[in-house]
C-alpha cells in the first residue's frame, strides 16, 4: 500500500517537518523524533513524502511534527490524525493541515462531545476507498439534533440546492466524512458547509465564509484522496449553557443513609435537564478518612488522590443483607440518620462501614470472582494496592501519620507485599468499597451522558502530607513545609492548609506522570473539572513547619531579593538583625498584651537592652507557642486570657519586614502585607516610600515573567492528558500574567461578581466577563446570596443602589424578586457557562427556599476545623416535583438564550 502524504506548514529557517505514525514504516507512534519519517519541502510551503505499508493495516495514525536544527520540537495540538481505508485501496493521496490548537478548544472536550452534543446514533463511518474523494471537516459544535452537509456547484455536490447536498458521517465527531467520486469533482468548482436538521433536512445555517475550492493533485487511476483537516466557520451564536453546584454530600433524597450519595446525583441529572441545565458540579469526592471523626469531613484532605470516600456509597445498589434482623436494623438507623437537618459524619460513616462489613462477609468472594471485579482490580492496581495498605496500617496503628507505623514508616515495596499478604481479609475489603464505588459513579457518569449533562469536578491543588501519595512518593514533595494562601477578604492572617508544597523539578523528569495518572481517573467520571487555586501552578504560597500563619509565607518560586539589589536599586538598607526578626520594644508591649504586659515581658521575653527584646528560646516560633498553650488546655489550664496571649505572641512573630529565602541563602522577601506591621511604623518617611516601591515591584511586576513561564511548563501537558472542559479558580493574589496563560490555554476563569478582578470597583460588571468564563453568585466557601445580602448593610445598599439600579432603601432581607434579579443579570452576561449554587438557585422561590439562610452555609475558610455538614432541607425527590418553580428556572434560562 503506497500513501503520499502532503501537508501545508511554512516553516523557518533551520525548521523541517516529520511524520509519526503507528506502523513501523511510519516510525513507530509516539511522535518519536528519532524514528519519525523526514518530509521534503515542495515549493514554498507544501511538505511531502510517500511511504509504503503493509496492506494488513486498515486503520492509520500518525501525527506531524516540527523539528528545528537546534534540537527543539514543535508538535502539533490534539491526538493527532487518524484515517480507515477498505480491503481494495492501495494507493492513497491525503492533503493535510497542520493542526494548531483551535480557538473553540473548549468544544472539543467531552462535555460537549460526549454529553451536551452527546450523538448516540451515529452514522456508519467512512473509509477511504478507490476512486473516492474523502472530504473531511472538524465542527464540534454540531448539536444532537444537527447534521453537517457539503454543498456546491457539481451535481455531486447537489449543485447549490441544500436538499442534495451530501450528508457527512458523524461516526468520528467532531470530525464529519464524506465519501465524493473523484470523476465528479473539478478543481475549479467551489463549495460550502453547512447545518441542517438532522430529521427535515432544513438549513440551519450556511458557514460564514468565502465559498472553498478544491486543489486535487495528480492521482493514479483507482486510487483514493483524502482532503482532512479543514474546521468549519460556525455563523451561529456561541453556545452558552447553565449548571447547578452542590456537594455530593450535600444531596438528600428519600434512599439515603443520613448522607448525599452516588447515586443521588442522577436525581441531580434529573432536576438539571428539567430546567434546562447542562452541568451538575460538585466537589472533591476522593477519601478523607483519617481518625474515623468529623475532623475527616474536609473534602480537600485526602488521604488518596484516586480512591473514592466509602461515605458515598449506595448500600442498596450494593446488596441486601440475607440476615433479616440486621438489614432491618440499618434500614431503621438510614431513615433516622436521614432525617437529622445536618449530617451526623461519624455515626454515618461507622454505620457504612459495619453495613459493608457484613456485605462482604456475605457477598464478597462472589464479587470479587466476577469479571468485571478483576478487570477493576487490574486497571487500578498501581494507587489501588497501596492505598489498600495504607487504610488497613491507619486502623492497626490508629493515626494516619507514617512517621509513627515502625517499619512501614518508610514505604518499602517489598515489605508491603508481606504485610498486604498477612492481612489479606482487610486488604480485600477495601478493595470491595472502591470496586462499588467505581461502579456506581460510572454508572451515574453514564447516565448524565446519556441525558445532556456534563459531571464537573473538582481537583485539589494540595494533598495531605499524611496521604498514601506522600508515602509511596515523598520525593514528589517538599514535606518541610505547608501551602497555603496570603491574606484576603476571607482570612487577614493568610490560609494554612498544613499540605505539602510540590516539588516540580522532580515531577518534570517522568514528564508529571502522577499529574496526568491523577487527571486521568478523574476523566473515568467527570467531563469538566474545576482546578482549585490554580495560582498554585504559576507559584505557591509556602508557609516554613514552625509557622502557624499565613502571614510569614513567601511565594516558591519567585526573585527574591538580595541586599545588594535593594540598596542600589531601591536605595533601602535591609538590616537583617531587626527586619527579619520581630522588633519587640517596650513600647509596644502595651499594644500586644495590654495589662498582662508586665507578666508576658517577664513569662516570655529576653531583654536585649535600649528597650528592645527577643522572644526565649521556647517560645521563638509559632508552633512552640501554639503546642504550649495547647498543653496549658489538655491540662485544663486554658482560659480566654491564655488563648488572648497566645493570639498576642503570635501576632509578634509575624512582625517581620523580610523573610530569607529558603532556597537562596541570603536573599529576601518583602513579608505579605507588612505595611500593617510596627517594623512599618518604625520606619522614616523615605524608608516608607522605598519599601512601598520595592514591595509593589515585588508582588506585582518583577515576578510576572517568570510566573508565566512556570505556568506554560507545568500545566499544558497536564490539560492535555485528558479531554475533560478545563475551568480554573483564578481568585485571591492574581498575578498579571495569569489571564495570558489563560487565554493562551483556553482555560475558563471563574467570575464572582462579589470578587471583581478590577481592583478599582466595589462589584464585578456581569456584562463584560469574558466569553470563555464561568460565572457564579457564590461558591462552597463563601455567603450564599441571602446571607450575604443580610451581612453588610452598608455593601448591600450601595449594591441595590449601584447595581440593581433600585432607587430608596434597599430592603432588609434578598427577597426573592431580589435574588431573581441578581441571577437573571447572571445568566444575561457572556459567560459561557453560568452555574449557580442550588441555594441560590432555591432563593427564588419564597417557598421552597430554606428559613434561616445561615443554615445553608458549606464552609468557612477563616476556620481550619470548620465542620463540612451542609445538607439540603428537602428532598431531590420534592425537588424534582416542584413544577411550579422547575418551570420558572426553565423560563429563566431559555430566556437568557442559555
Amino acid at each position: 500500500m503506497k500513501l503520499t502524504f502532503e501537508v501545508n506548514y511554512r516553516t523557518e529557517w533551520g525548521e523541517s517537518l516529520f511524520l509519526s505514525g503507528t506502523p513501523e514504516a511510519l516510525g513507530g507512534g509516539g511522535g518519536d523524533t528519532d524514528k519519525a519519517v523526514a518530509m521534503t519541502l515542495n515549493g514554498h510551503e507544501t511538505w511531502q513524502v510517500t511511504v509504503e505499508l503493509p496492506d494488513s493495516l486498515d486503520v492509520i495514525n500518525y501525527c506531524y511534527f516540527v523539528r528545528h536544527d537546534n534540537g527543539s520540537v514543535k508538535r502539533e495540538w490534539g491526538k493527532g490524525h487518524r484515517f480507515e481505508r477498505s480491503a481494495d485501496t492501495s494507493e492513497i493521496t491525503i492533503l493535510d493541515r497542520w493542526h494548531d490548537q483551535p480557538w473553540d478548544k473548549p468544544y472539543y472536550a467531552s462535555a460537549f462531545t460526549d454529553c451536551i452534543c452527546n450523538r448516540a446514533d451515529r452514522t456508519t463511518a467512512v473509509e477511504a476507498v478507490r476512486g473516492m474523494l474523502t472530504l473531511c471537516v472538524d465542527a464540534p459544535m454540531i448539536r444532537p439534533d444537527e447534521a453537517v452537509a457539503v454543498s456546491g456547484a457539481s451535481e455531486a455536490l447537489g449543485a447549490w440546492d441544500p436538499a442534495k447536498a451530501p450528508r457527512m458521517s458523524d461516526a468520528e465527531y467532531p470530525t464529519w466524512r464524506v465519501n465524493l467520486p473523484l470523476d465528479a469533482i473539478d478543481n475549479a468548482s467551489e463549495y460550502k458547509f453547512l447545518i441542517v436538521k438532522k430529521t427535515t433536512g432544513d438549513v440551519v445555517a450556511w458557514e460564514g465564509r468565502d465559498n472553498r475550492s478544491f486543489n486535487i493533485p495528480p492521482h493514479a487511476d483507482g486510487a483514493a484522496v483524502i482532503d482532512a483537516g479543514q474546521r468549519l466557520v460556525n455563523p451561529l451564536s456561541p453556545w452558552r449553557g447553565a449548571g447547578v453546584a452542590i456537594p455530593v454530600f450535600s444531596l438528600r433524597s428519600e434512599e439515603d443513609f443520613g448522607v448525599g450519595d452516588f447515586m443521588d446525583l442522577k436525581k441531580m441529572v434529573d432536576w438539571a435537564v428539567r430546567t434546562h441545565q447542562n452541568f451538575v458540579q460538585v466537589l472533591p469526592i476522593n477519601d478523607t478518612t483519617m481518625t474515623h471523626t468529623w475532623t475527616d469531613s474536609y473534602p480537600y484532605n485526602a488521604n488518596s488522590t484516586f480512591a473514592l470516600h466509602p461515605m458515598y456509597l449506595r448500600l442498596s445498589e450494593m446488596g441486601r443483607l440475607d440476615n433479616e434482623e440486621r438489614q432491618r436494623y440499618f434500614d431503621e438507623l438510614g431513615r433516622e440518620l436521614n432525617r437529622l437537618p445536618q449530617i451526623d459524619y461519624e455515626r454515618v460513616n461507622k454505620a457504612k462501614n459495619q453495613y459493608t462489613r457484613e456485605l462482604f462477609a456475605q457477598n464478597g468472594h462472589a464479587d470479587m470472582s466476577t469479571p468485571e471485579f478483576q478487570s477493576f482490580l487490574s486497571r487500578n492496581a498501581s494507587w489501588l494496592t497501596p492505598y489498600a495498605a495504607f487504610c488497613v496500617l491507619r486502623d492497626l496503628n490508629g493515626t494516619p501519620d507514617m512517621s509513627r507505623w515502625g517499619e512501614y514508616a518508610v514505604y518499602d515495596e517489598e515489605k508491603v507485599k508481606g504485610f498486604i499478604a498477612a492481612h489479606l481479609d482487610d486488604i480485600y475489603y477495601v478493595y470491595y468499597q472502591q470496586y462499588h464505588l467505581d461502579r456506581q459513579m460510572r454508572m451515574v457518569h453514564d447516565y448524565a451522558r446519556a441525558h445532556g449533562v456534563a459531571i464537573k469536578g473538582d481537583i485539589p491543588i494540595g494533598i495531605s502530607r499524611n496521604s498514601v501519595d506522600a508515602w509511596i512518593s515523598p520525593r514528589l514533595f517538599n514535606l518541610d513545609c505547608q501551602a497555603g494562601a496570603p491574606p484576603d477578604d476571607f482570612s487577614v492572617l493568610g490560609q494554612n492548609w498544613g499540605f505539602p508544597t510540590y516539588n516540580w523539578e522532580e515531577m518534570a523528569k517522568d514528564g508529571f506522570a502522577w499529574w496526568k495518572a491523577r487527571f486521568r481517573k478523574m476523566s473515568e467520571y467527570f467531563d469538566a473539572y474545576r482546578i482549585d487555586h490554580v495560582l498554585g501552578f504559576f507559584r505557591i504560597w509556602q508557609i516554613p513547619m514552625d509557622a502557624i500563619h499565613g502571614l510569614l509565607g513567601i511565594f516558591n518560586r519567585a526573585l527574591p531579593f538580595s541586599a545588594d539589589e535593594l540598596r542600589h536599586n531601591y536605595d533601602f538598607w535591609l538590616d537583617t538583625d531587626r527586619q527579619t526578626h520581630p522588633l519587640i520594644l517596650e513600647w509596644m508591649l502595651k499594644d500586644f498584651f495590654g495589662d498582662k504586659a508586665d507578666e508576658c515581658r517577664d513569662r516570655y521575653l529576653m531583654p536585649m537592652g535600649d528597650g528592645r527584646y527577643r522572644l526565649r528560646e521556647e517560645f521563638d516560633t509559632q508552633r512552640k507557642v501554639a503546642d504550649h498553650f495547647a498543653a496549658l488546655a489538655e491540662n485544663g489550664e486554658g482560659s480566654e486570657e491564655n488563648d488572648r496571649i497566645c493570639q498576642a505572641l503570635l501576632g509578634l512573630i509575624d512582625d517581620v519586614l523580610f523573610i530569607e529565602d529558603p532556597y537562596e541563602k541570603g536573599k529576601y522577601h518583602p513579608r505579605i502585607s507588612a505595611q500593617y506591621t510596627y517594623q512599618y511604623r518604625c520606619l522614616n518617611d523615605y524608608e516608607k516610600w522605598c519599601f512601598n516601591r520595592l514591595y509593589n515591584d515585588f508582588y506585582y511586576r518583577r515576578n510576572n515573567d517568570f510566573w508565566y513561564g512556570k505556568a506554560m511548563w507545568k500545566m499544558p501537558p497536564l490539560i492535555d492528558a485528558t479531554d475533560m472542559l478545563v475551568c480554573a479558580e483564578d481568585l485571591g493574589m492574581i498575578p498579571a500574567c495569569v489571564p495570558a496563560v489563560m487565554s493562551a490555554l483556553e482555560i475558563l476563569v471563574l467570575e464572582i461578581q462579589r470578587m471583581p478582578k478590577d481592583p478599582t470597583t466595589p462589584f464585578g460588571n456581569t456584562w463584560t466577563y469574558p466569553y470563555y468564563s464561568v460565572c457564579t453568585t457564590s461558591t462552597h466557601d463563601m455567603d450564599g446570596i441571602r446571607r450575604w445580602w443580610e451581612a453588610d448593610r452598608a455593601t448591600t445598599q450601595k449594591y441595590f443602589n449601584e447595581v440593581l439600579r433600585e432607587p430608596g432603601e434597599a430592603p432588609q432581607y434578598a427577597e426573592p424578586w431580589i435574588c431573581e434579579r441578581i441571577i437573571r443579570m447572571h445568566l444575561d452576561s457572556p459567560s459561557m457557562l453560568c452555574i449557580l449554587p442550588l441555594q441560590d438557585w432555591l432563593s427564588t422561590d419564597g417557598v421552597l427556599r430554606r428559613t434561616d439562610p445561615r443554615e445553608e452555609l458549606i464552609n468557612i475558610p477563616a476556620n481550619p476545623r470548620h465542620y463540612w455538614r451542609y445538607r439540603m432541607h428537602l428532598t431531590l425527590e420534592q425537588l424534582n416535583t416542584s413544577d411550579e418553580f422547575n418551570n420558572h428556572i426553565s423560563d429563566m434560562v431559555r430566556n437568557s438564550g442559555r
